[in-house]
């Protein structure tokens, strides 16, 4: 082994900003505080030049241990970026477009989870309830516009899971100044002019407009789509999903709410329509909403009128009616992710759509890796690569295949988009398989071999009997001993969903309340 692959990697160099690159940056910072050997130098470039695409952001509740992890506190973070608690997502008109057709797929497990009794048994034994309400009180908390926690409770704790909502653009403020502040990541603002390469074929160091050059061990491209270093140095091809999942655009505003003091959702709330659905998060003092839709089946005219109309139907000002932002993007992924030096983390990897939020959760669990695995010296770093490479690549498909079973499920019949997505041509094998099984049984644990699956069985069990109720009553039923543990899980369930409508505050009170006295911190 040559000297050459025996030096240390001590030279991080994240390129591009945003939540992407500053959570990577900050969380590699973090991490290597925490490590005995000799430290690792983290440096942020970016171009003053080009700004974030963020719109508004739907988060997981994996953005609580990041925050944690950070040491950001949850009041500041809250307050910084104008962000509200998300419990999950409810969706609208995704069945059949008629009156009531609503479900939700909330973050909390269903009662019993991961033991399938209520998931067996939950339609016979409480046959008008929704499966969310029968298994879970998150679905009432939500219609009840009521937040996951009261105000006393410890910071990043909570009475039922929860996530955020947050302003894109503030948060990536919040993570700039905490960064350099708080965690030593040197901030570069420049425009990259080059790429150099080393002999071997890594990058050696990238050539800026005033820095001159900036050398490195690792390079993680943060470049957003156009994948600077990925994509555009290295030639690693992008693979196309757009046979499998159509929406590639989006036209999003910022709708100010109608009058003070409203309600503010605690849930994402998408509205499917008919060549793709809506988006509709709540901030503290403004709404994000936007139409994410297939250009190959409706036009930009008709995509803004249909925006529009959903705007007045939930009585947004008409200021908000004007130039929404067009975003658009080609659903897929590269075909690594991880190539010599340098690793892709955010949209420089790939992008599907909005649809369940995974982009910012695929951003925390990238750098996250990164952070475990950081490799000793280069000649580990192959090595790593590969864990990377196949442990992203099958990530992404399991999002694909969590996001086509929403369409797959969907009765809808009044467009083309909603017939093709239901053609099995545009399935994936792996998909089909699933729900050929899912036919006799619930989705469970054994369905997916990975022990940190990107979706757990629990949130194909929400979509499935939330969108098929029907599915359930295929399965052979159950033994006493099942059945009876079944009608203990529900009745608990029953029971806790009073205690905890009957106790937690509305939403907006708590956020109000939390601003103005803060969160004790969890002992």
């Amino acid at each position: 082994m040559d000297a050459e692959t025996e030096i240390a990697i001590r030279r991080v160099v994240v390129v591009g900003g945003g939540s992407a690159g500053w959570i990577t940056a900050g969380l590699i910072a973090a991490g290597n505080a925490r490590r005995s050997d000799a430290a690792v130098e983290v440096t942020l470039v970016e171009s003053p030049r080009v700004g974030t695409i963020g719109v508004g952001e739907g988060t997981w509740p994996t953005m609580r241990t990041t925050l944690q992890q950070l040491g950001i506190p949850e009041s500041l973070f809250l307050d910084a970026c104008s962000a509200t608690f998300k419990q999950g997502t409810r969706f609208v008109d995704w069945v059949t477009g008629g009156d009531e057709d609503i479900y939700y797929h909330p973050f909390t497990a269903p009662a019993g989870y991961p033991g399938d009794e209520a998931a067996t048994c939950w339609l016979q034994e409480c046959p008008g309830l929704s499966f969310t309400d029968a298994v879970s009180p998150q679905g009432m908390i939500c219609d009840r516009e009521l937040g996951p926690k009261q105000a006393q409770t410890p910071e990043y704790a909570g009475v039922v899971n929860y996530a955020y909502h947050l302003d894109a653009g503030k948060f990536a403020a919040l993570l700039t100044g905490h960064c350099t502040r708080n965690l030593g990541v040197r901030h570069v603002q420049d425009h990259i002019t080059g790429i150099n390469s080393a002999e071997n074929g890594d990058i050696a160091s990238l050539q800026t407009a005033s820095h001159g050059s900036l050398e490195g061990d690792l390079f993680v491209d943060c470049s957003g789509m156009r994948s600077m270093l990925l994509g555009d140095h290295f030639g690693v091809p992008f693979i196309d999903r757009s046979d499998v999942l159509f929406n590639d655009t989006a036209l999003a505003v910022q709708a100010p709410y109608a009058e003070s003091g409203v309600p503010i959702a605690s849930q994402t709330i998408s509205t499917a329509r008919s060549a793709g659905w809506i988006w509709d998060i709540g901030l503290v003092s403004r709404r994000g909403i936007g139409y994410v839709y297939s250009s190959r089946h409706e036009n930009d005219d008709h995509a803004a009128s249909t925006l529009e109309d959903y705007l007045r139907s939930v009585g947004a000002p008409s200021e908000s009616l004007q130039s929404p932002r067009k975003i658009s993007f080609a659903p897929g992924y590269r075909e690594h992710f991880w190539h010599r030096n340098c690793v892709a983390v955010g949209m420089s990897a790939g992008f599907i759509e909005p649809l369940e939020a995974s982009a910012l959760v695929m951003v925390e669990l990238s750098a996250r890796m990164i952070v475990e695995e950081l490799p000793a010296n280069r000649s580990t770093m192959d090595i790593v690569a590969r864990r990377f490479n196949d442990r992203f690549r099958y990530r992404w498909d399991r999002i694909i295949d969590f996001l086509k079973l929403h369409y797959v499920l969907s009765r809808r019949d009044n467009s083309d988009y909603w017939r093709e997505n239901r053609s099995r041509a545009t399935i994936p094998d792996s998909l089909l398989d699933l729900l050929e099984l899912w036919r006799f049984r619930p989705p469970g644990l054994s369905d997916l071999p990975q022990v940190d699956e990107i979706f757990s069985a629990a949130s194909y069990q929400y979509v499935l009997y939330g969108m098929n109720p029907e599915s359930a009553r295929t399965r052979i039923r159950p033994d006493q001993a099942k059945l009876k543990r079944a009608r203990e899980l529900l009745d608990g369930n029953v029971r806790m969903s009073n205690q905890f409508l009957a106790r937690l505050p509305s939403h907006r009170a708590l956020l109000e309340q939390i601003a103005q006295q803060g969160m004790s911190v969890a002992g």
